[in-house]
Order: C-alpha cells, then sequence, then structure tokens
C-alpha cells in the first residue's frame, strides 16, 4: 500500500519508503503528536523528529537497531514529553533549535541554526529556523537526489495556515520565514510533514499564501 500520512494515535504507523530514506510517522498523545523516525537505508542509522509522546510507542518504532540522535522542532512541552525516556533508553544525542534549547529540559547536545546540516548515515538534512511560533522553531528539510524535496515542519506550516502565534508581529516573522525559506525556494512536489495532523504540499498551500496573510494571527 502508498503512503498517505494518516495515522491515528493507538494506530498503525505509516511508512514511506524513499530510494535512500524510510519515514517511519506514528501519532502519540493527548494532543495527536507526530513523531517521525528516518532510517538511511544504506546504514541503518535512525534519527527521531519529536519524541513527543507516549515513549513505550516511540521505543517499539525504534526498534533494536537504537536511535543516534533525537530533533526537537520546538520547545512547546507537547513535543518533548518523551524526550528524557528515549534519550535515557537510547543514549540518542539531542537536537534543538538554539533559540529555544533552554525551553527543553533535556540537555540539548547540539545547538542547531538556519542552514545547519543534521546527518542520518548518509543522508543529508538542511534546518531552517523559523522565528514566530516560538523563537527558535525549524524545520528540516531533505533534498532527496532521487526525486522531490521532504520537509518536516514542526508546529509552523500544516494544510491550511501557518502555526499559531500570538500577536501580529509574531505572524507576520512567521508567514516571511515560510515564504523566503520554503515556499520561494521548494517545488510544489516538497512533501510536508507537520507536527499534528495529515500532510500536505507545498503546491496544495501555495495559492492560499495571500489569504493567510490577510486573514492574519
Amino acid at each position: 500500500m502508498s503512503y498517505t500520512g494518516a495515522v491515528k494515535v493507538g494506530g498503525t504507523p505509516d511508512v514511506h519508503e524513499l530510494t535512500d530514506l524510510m519515514i517511519t510517522k506514528v501519532a502519540v498523545g493527548p494532543m495527536d503528536n507526530n513523531a517521525y523516525l528516518l532510517r538511511c537505508r544504506n546504514t541503518g542509522e535512525q534519527l527521531l523528529i519529536d519524541a513527543a509522546n507516549d515513549a513505550a510507542t516511540l521505543l517499539e518504532v525504534i526498534g533494536p537497531d537504537g536511535l543516534a540522535s533525537v530533533v526537537t522542532t520546538h520547545r512547546h512541552g507537547d513535543h518533548w514529553q518523551a524526550l528524557a525516556e528515549v534519550v535515557a533508553a537510547t543514549g540518542a544525542r539531542t537536537y534543538a533549535g538554539r533559540h529555544d534549547a533552554e525551553g527543553v529540559p533535556v540537555p540539548t547536545d547540539v545547538l542547531v541554526d538556519d542552514g545547519d546540516t543534521v546527518r542520518v548515515g548518509r543522508v543529508e538534512l538542511t534546518a531552517r529556523h523559523l522565528v514566530g511560533h516560538t523563537p527558535g522553531s525549524i524545520a528540516l528539510v531533505y533534498d532527496d537526489p532521487h526525486g522531490h524535496p521532504h520537509v518536516f515542519t514542526g508546529d509552523c506550516l500544516f494544510p491550511g495556515g501557518p502555526g499559531r502565534t500570538t500577536n501580529p508581529e509574531e505572524f507576520t516573522s512567521l508567514m516571511d520565514g515560510l515564504e523566503a525559506k520554503l515556499f520561494g525556494v521548494l517545488p510544489d512536489e516538497a512533501w510536508i510533514y507537520p507536527g499534528h495532523g495529515n500532510d500536505t504540499t507545498l503546491g496544495a498551500e501555495r495559492p492560499h499564501l495571500a489569504e493567510w496573510r490577510e486573514r492574519g494571527w
């Protein structure tokens, strides 16, 4: 069966098989958070994006091959509830955006800045710092050499609009960042993996940018 990205808490994870990377999406916790396990198909190394909740489920998805690293997309508590337990069980190295790390109550081994490379085996992801939902949110872009890009956006971009902001300045900052660093440089085919809910593509969302601006925060 082909990947859809439609998962539910307590349900079966969905697996997106790319040439060099396997992406396993699982929903966890009371806020229906998405966690993504990335596995380099050449080396078997694994990276987890957002140890959001339900460590037992995450550790089951990780399996016996271990975990090299965990990236926390931003400081909000629903995205790191299982981080301490997952790190304790696996010894994984922790990554977070430089300006959000202080809000993550597990020590961050690697502070991530805009444009930094995060590796899982032979696969490289590029971090994009997006300010607005939080001061230090990061998205991760995998520019697949065999196909279209894949983007893990945390809570910065969802089907139907940007993530929540609390004032007009934050909203403008987030929209500016999304347009400059994602919509402005990536093709319509770029696949979006958000922190909650279903996946989307930049092409599906691009026609609504002006509408979002008008709607405001």
